[in-house]
């Protein structure tokens, strides 16, 4: 990123306020058992549908479990999951997208024909389809969405790859011989970091949203493993929604505040590395390992 960017970044208000509920989160998982006194899978029927409290911050649900050492324990598995699903995507991806864009020819149409049928199916419905099919657990989880999120981050990269491989410290590096090995690591490959960062905090929020519909539905995080889905989940009931709005309200919150904070983060990162308002300020420099 140079420092064109960061100054972009660091004017950013919508940086600033994403990144500051990210750590927020970020903070509250990794600190869970000291922000919360409760285990998140003890049950206390005698005590269920309790209202906020001192004792409870958030209340407690339908079982007495306590709402807050849920959602702070739930924080580790949307997290996890959205990290851990677009590192899978992004390899994936990242890989096919550049030897897609890169070799051109047959092996750009199998790996674009490939995305094409990837992405023919709705998310969702492939998501379902494909976590069904699996004994549903954690890692199924990262892997599905993962795989099901690997097309559009390699038609991303090949697009890119396509315009970078024409240009002319590309050109020259193969014409001195260079391997393409060589040649896609040093030239390539840092030409496309921009958009590559960008997918892949949007793409992060996108996850978090497809884990807690998964554990929504039943195909995500089994019990009694706290998620923010299943805790939706647990409080749709019409009695709790009157009665107890706290137990689906607070996951719900949690949700919102996380897709905000990475989309926000997205965004900012987008608009400071645009190609666009760097060609004001001159033409778009190569990377480092171009210049001479």
């Amino acid at each position: 990123m140079n420092e064109r960017a960061s100054r972009a970044l660091r004017g950013d208000g919508r940086a600033w306020f994403g990144v500051s509920v990210i750590v927020l989160i970020v903070l509250l998982a990794v600190l869970a058992p000291l922000v919360s006194h409760h285990d998140p899978l003890r049950i206390d029927l005698v005590n269920q549908l309790q209202g906020p409290s001192t004792a409870h911050w958030l209340g407690t649900d339908i079982q007495g479990r306590d709402v807050w050492a849920r959602l702070v324990y739930g924080a580790r598995v949307s997290l996890t999951a959205g990290i851990v699903s677009q590192a899978i995507a992004l390899l994936i991806g990242l890989t096919m997208g550049l030897v897609a864009g890169y070799y051109g020819g047959w092996i750009d149409e199998i790996v674009m024909r490939l995305a094409d049928v990837t992405l023919a199916f709705p998310t969702l419905l492939l998501l379902i389809a494909m976590a069904a099919a699996l004994q549903p657990s954690l890692g199924v989880v990262f892997l599905t969405i993962g795989i099901v999120g690997w097309a559009g981050m390699a038609r991303l990269v090949r697009g890119q790859v396509l315009v970078v491989r024409q240009l002319e410290f590309v050109q020259a590096s193969r014409a001195l011989g260079a391997r393409d090995t060589r040649v896609v690591l040093q030239h390539v490959l840092p030409s496309v970091v921009a958009p590559v960062l960008i997918a892949v905090t949007l793409g992060v929020a996108a996850a978090i949203m497809a884990e807690s519909a998964l554990s929504f539905l039943g195909l995500g995080v089994q019990p009694p493993t706290p998620s923010w889905g299943s805790m939706i989940a647990d409080g749709r009931d019409l009695n709790q929604l009157r009665n107890a709005p706290w137990t689906s309200v607070a996951p719900g919150l949690a949700i919102g505040a996380a897709v905000l904070g990475f989309n926000l983060l997205g965004d900012a990162l987008r608009d400071a590395l645009d190609p666009r308002h760097a060609a004001k300020s001159g033409a778009i420099e190569a990377p480092p390992s171009a210049r001479t």
